[in-house]
Order: C-alpha cells, then structure tokens, then sequence
C-alpha cells in the first residue's frame, strides 16, 4: 500500500493543477479532463495554467475556468494566451449567458489571448482570434496547438506527433463525434455509431500505413468551405476503399461513407490527433465499450461486463503465448482485448522488445502479433450489431479481427450456417466436415465468457437442448444424481452455456464464466452443481460485489474458475463412486469500484474520508533553464478507486504456484 499523504473532504475533488480542493460536479469533472489532457497530452506544464483566473470585463470581474499563458509569462490578464469554458453537458453552446459567446467575450477582453475552447463534453467548439490592423478575425481551427506543436501540425498531424489520450478525453471525442453525426445528418443513434465506426476504421488504417504520410486529416480551410468539405471526403473515401479490401467481413464492397461532407470534415478534424494505435487499452476499452453500450446494448440480457472484472478473469485464466481462447458470447470483446494485449505483454517480455528496440525487432514482433492474433483469439456473438463492434475493438487493438464470427453458440453444430462451419474450421486448421455435433468441438485451450443470462430469455427447441445433458430432466439418486432421457421444457441460456464451454475446451482446459448465483445455490439446481462437479474440477469461486452490473441489472453473480476433467478422471471417480478431493481458491470482492448507480468509489480510510495517494504516473515537462533539459516530475495526488478484483487476481496467481493444475 502506497504512503499516505492526505485525506479528500466528501463531495470534493483535487484539482490537477493547483491542487486546491473543489466541489465534484459534472462540470468538474469536464475540466479535470481537460487539464490532464493539457499536461499529458499537450505537454503544457502547471506552471502555465491558471484555473478560475479572474477576467475583467468592463466593471465587471468573471472566472475563466482555464487560462493557458506563455512560457514565464506572469498570470496577469494582459497575457492570458488561451482560454478554456468547461460546462456541464446539460448547458447548450448557444445559451445565452454560458455558451460559446462567453468564451469570445472573455477572449476579445484580453488584448494577447489567441485561442479559445468552449466544451461541455459532448460538443466542442475551438476558436482562433487575430487582431490585424484594429480588425478582429475569428477562425475554428481543430484544436489549440501543443505546447512544442505548430499551426501546421494542428492541421495536418504528423505520425511521430499523434497524442495518446488520456483519461476520458477519447471518451469525449467519441461522443462530439457521434453528438454531432447524430444531430448534423439527422440520423438515429445506431446508424450514427456506424458511420462512426466507419471513420474510425479510416483512423486507425491509415496510422498502419507505414511509412506514408498520414491523410486522415482536416485542415482548418477545408472545414471552412464546401470545395474543402468535398475533397476531405474524397481523401477519406480513398483511405475507407482500402479499409473494405483489408477487412472485406467486416464491409462490403459497396459500402460507402454517408455522412455529409460537412459532418465528415468535423469528425476527421476531431480525431485526427490521437493515435489509436498507442493508446492505452484501459482508455480506449473504456470509451469505446461505453459508446457500443449507450448504442447497441439489446434486450438479449447483454449488460456487458465490468472492465475490471474481464482483467481479473483473464489474468487467473494466466494464457501462454499461442494458447486458442474463446468467447462463445463476445459482447463487444472486451475479454478478448484484454487477453490479446496480455499475450502481446507477454510477447515483449519474453523477446525483451521495447520502444528503443531496433526496427527489425519490432517489425518481428508485430509480425509475431498478428500470427498470434489471427491464430488463438476467437469469438461468437448472435448480434451481428455486436460482431461488428467487437471486430472493430479487436482492430483498435492489434488488429485481431479475423476470428470474430456471427452465430447463435447453443445450436446443434449441423444447425450452423455454412458460412460459418467453414470460416471457424478454416481458422481452426481443420475440414468442416469434422464440426459434425457438440464432441467435435473441443478445440480451445481457455473460455472467458458472460453468457446471457435471465428467464425472458429460455431456450425451448428441443434439438438444441438434446445435445446437453443440462438439457434434460435429472432425478435425485442415493449417490447423486443422474441424467433422464426426458427433456426439460425450457432452458436458462446460462445453463447451457456451462456445458457448451465445456464442449469448446480440450480435455484439460479451463474456463472463466461469470453465472448468476442462483445456480451455485438454489436448492433447485443441485443437478447443475452436480454436473460441474463430476465434470470439471472448480479451481476458483469469486463471489462478485451487489452492485457489480448496476446501475443496469442487479442479479447476484460470480466468477466461476473451472478446469474440465479428462475422460480417463471422470472414469476413474465414476468407479470410485466418489469426487476426488482438492483445495478451491474462493474470494470475495468486497469493492468494484462504483455503487449502484455507476458512480466510481474511491478508497477511505477509517473515518470513512476518501484518501490521496501519490501518483504511479510521472511526465516529462521542460525546466525553466538555459539548456533547457527534461526533468521527470511526480503528478499531483490522487484518489485510488476502490477495487478489489486486481488483488484477488493477484492473490489467485500466488495461491495457483502451490497448486497443481497441470497450467
């Protein structure tokens, strides 16, 4: 545990520049974004920045909430370079007193202030002001210039000069884009997310192609004029007719882009700064699962599943290099990511590449990457709305796309499309023909799933519920229980999916699925329970905290941790009559990291106070010397959320050394 420092009041936040205590509002929390962006993103250091600066206006005295000033300029009002209103995402930019004429008149009072941006997190407006010969000319480039950036560089980016983004910034950018594609061209929310997607897949194609200049870009003339609008449209066309060749399942080939030029040209602009390549999964997971879920979550029983708990469950599933994983219920295949970039962690350890490696190196490596990629990372969804997203959060991360495939998991292998027998028997190096029933399918090292769960949902064909043994009626026995030739009625899916995973694994393999608690406990399911026992051996139990799935649903759940048991140690308990004894790792998490309405907790101390902590992260900012060195500086304090899943992960992976698993 890191050295305390200092306790926070309720309600109160620690401002990244001053560090002075404020009120957590949604407005706050719009500009403590901004300020890390302002220092991490575009290397402005502290000392720079004001917040709540003092703005005279005639007689009158306001508060700009961020004020950026030259390099060992005094904070004084005469030179206040660059301007920043954060609001709420309730305020409009057109209100009267808080919208963008705020900004300007706060800009046009101070005689050296150059740029300005006003951003309620989902809409974001820039402005550039020139005073020649007495005469104001205002401007909407894409962006305020970086500390050690240029006009040019705002325009049109260079690949060595994209920024990683930070916190919840790409977050917001996801949203303005989408804010504005869905007001701009009047479409509704799920055709807006694609066209979406469509830029986005534009973005990170064009970052792969090495060594070319970059052309997803938007000049500020361009936005400004219909010619310039059409020929950014006619150089992203050309970037996404390549995007339909590279991935031809995810488009077809006569897919087109339908925003508007003028539309078009603002979502270029927007992006075109950030590399998606670089940056950190963890945020780019986050804005991009929130986006699909606010767009795409369906009446299926998908409430996608907390980041952190797909990190705890991958990390106990402990993957070697070139191991086969599936998800038979990806979502939006944020499992998948996270084991893909653990593999790739794991890839660059074990090679000892690194940033400063040669180039040779790291173009093995990602030769390496994409073998891998293209060769153990697999996953099924029904959606098809849903295998589109999770292909396009496999490309946002080292491009794993190609085994993303579309098919309702629980039906009878010969009920599969052919399309789709074919594309998984081809990616799994085997004939077709061989996918005849549920025993031709265990071809998978490791499972990590959250199947649908719930009673709107019960599986009631009788031919997929024969091929399950949990598809039958049970009865109770003096020695446990056994199998009828009966069918039940109906299913839970979940049920199901229990066995179906155990069909996937090869003997030996093992499972991370996170179940409903009522199948570990209700008296009526002792035949489930049963069945799990003499089939697998339960390694793990994580009883996950109430409100793990809130604010959406809160049905009570835990991570289930299972190694399926070979032929030979079934046969073997079956003639002892018995299950053969082991030791079960079992945890609880007691902190997820938010309360039931989704907002984060953080850790207190005994007074129940919420605690600072120093930071993990440093940055580079430049001293105020004649050479001018880099110096490495702490970031200010900060909270710690409260989460326990890293620990039980953590305390699973000491535990496992003394274990025999046999992985």
């Amino acid at each position: 545990m890191p050295e305390l420092l200092a306790t926070i009041p309720d309600g109160k936040i620690c401002d990244f520049i001053d560090r002075k205590f404020r009120k957590d509002t949604p407005e706050e929390y719009v500009r403590q974004n901004i300020e890390r962006r302002l220092v991490l993103e575009l290397g402005y250091s502290p000392e720079q920045i004001a917040v709540e600066f003092t703005v005279k206006l005639g007689s009158k005295r306001h508060r700009a909430d961020l004020v950026i000033f030259p390099e060992g300029e005094e904070h004084l009002q005469d030179n206040a370079w660059i301007i920043i209103e954060c609001k709420k995402d309730s305020v409009e930019p057109s209100n009267r007193k808080d919208g963008v004429e705020q900004l300007k008149s706060y800009m046009a009072a101070c005689p050296n202030a150059e740029w300005g941006i006003w951003t309620n997190g989902k809409y974001k407006a820039v402005y550039r002001l020139l005073r020649t010969k007495g005469k104001a000319v205002w401007s909407e480039p894409n962006d305020i210039p970086s500390k050690d950036g240029d006009i040019e560089e705002i325009d049109r980016p260079r690949r060595e000069l994209l920024k990683h983004a930070t916190d919840d910034n790409l977050l917001f950018s996801f949203k303005i884009c989408h804010n504005h594609i869905y007001v701009t061209d009047g479409m509704q929310k799920q055709p807006a997310f694609f066209e979406l997607l469509k830029v986005i897949f534009c973005k990170i194609h064009d970052e792969r192609n090495i060594p070319n200049p970059l052309e997803f870009y938007a000049a500020a003339n361009e936005k400004a004029s219909n010619d310039g609008r059409l020929t950014v449209a006619k150089r992203i066309g050309k970037i996404f007719d390549s995007v339909k060749k590279r991935y031809p399942t995810i488009f077809e080939p006569n897919d087109t882009i339908k925003l508007q030029p003028r539309s078009l040209a603002y979502v270029v602009g927007e992006l075109q700064r950030y590399s998606f390549l670089d940056t950190h999964i963890d945020v780019k997971g986050k804005a991009y699962e929130e986006l699909v879920g606010a767009n795409l979550r369906g009446d299926r029983g998908e409430f996608f599943t907390p980041r952190n708990v797909q990190r705890m469950a991958i990390r106990m599933l402990d993957l070697k290099v070139d191991e086969k994983i599936l998800d038979p219920s990806c979502g939006t295949g944020g499992f998948l990511v996270i084991a893909m970039n653990e593999v790739i962690e794991k890839l660059a350890t074990a090679t000892g590449t690194s940033s400063h490696s040669t180039a040779g190196i790291q173009a093995a490596l990602r030769d390496r990457i994409s073998e891998v990629a293209g060769n153990c990372f697999f996953g099924i969804d029904i959606n098809p709305d849903l295998v589109k997203a999770t292909k396009m959060n496999m490309v946002m991360n080292n491009d794993g796309a190609g085994n993303i495939l579309r098919q309702d998991s629980l039906l009878h292998p010969h009920q599969w499309t052919n399309t789709f027998r074919k594309q998984l028997a081809k990616a799994l190096n085997i004939n077709a023909e061989e996918l005849r029933n549920a025993k031709d399918l265990a071809h998978f090292d490791a499972i990590a799933s959250n199947p649908p769960f719930g009673s709107k949902l019960p599986i009631k064909d009788r031919e997929t519920l024969s091929q399950y043994k949990l598809g039958h009626v049970w009865q109770k026995t003096e020695t446990g229980w056994e199998q009828t030739e009966q069918l039940q009625t109906s299913a839970p899916p979940e049920i199901l999916f229990i066995e179906r995973c155990w069909q996937f694994l090869k003997p030996g393999g093992r499972m991370a699925i996170v179940l409903p608690d009522a199948i570990l406990g209700a008296p009526g399911l002792l035949y489930v329970r049963y069945w799990m026992l003499t089939h697998c051996r339960i390694v793990a139990s994580v009883d996950l905290h109430p409100d793990t799935f809130q604010p959406r649903n809160g049905t009570q759940t835990s991570v289930l941790l299972m190694q399926k048991k070979t032929e030979t140690e079934m046969n073997q308990e079956a003639i002892q009559g018995q299950i053969l004894d082991y030791e079960i790792f079992m945890a609880q998490v007691n902190a997820i990291g938010h309360d039931k309405r989704g907002n984060t907790l953080y850790k207190r101390n005994q007074d129940g106070e919420e605690i600072l902590y120093p930071a993990v992260e440093t940055v580079s900012l430049p001293e105020r010397t004649a050479t001018a060195d880099a110096t490495v500086r702490p970031l200010p304090r900060q909270k710690m959320v409260d989460d326990d899943t890293s620990q039980v992960a953590q305390e699973f992976l000491d535990w496992k050394q003394q274990a025999v698993l046999g992985w």
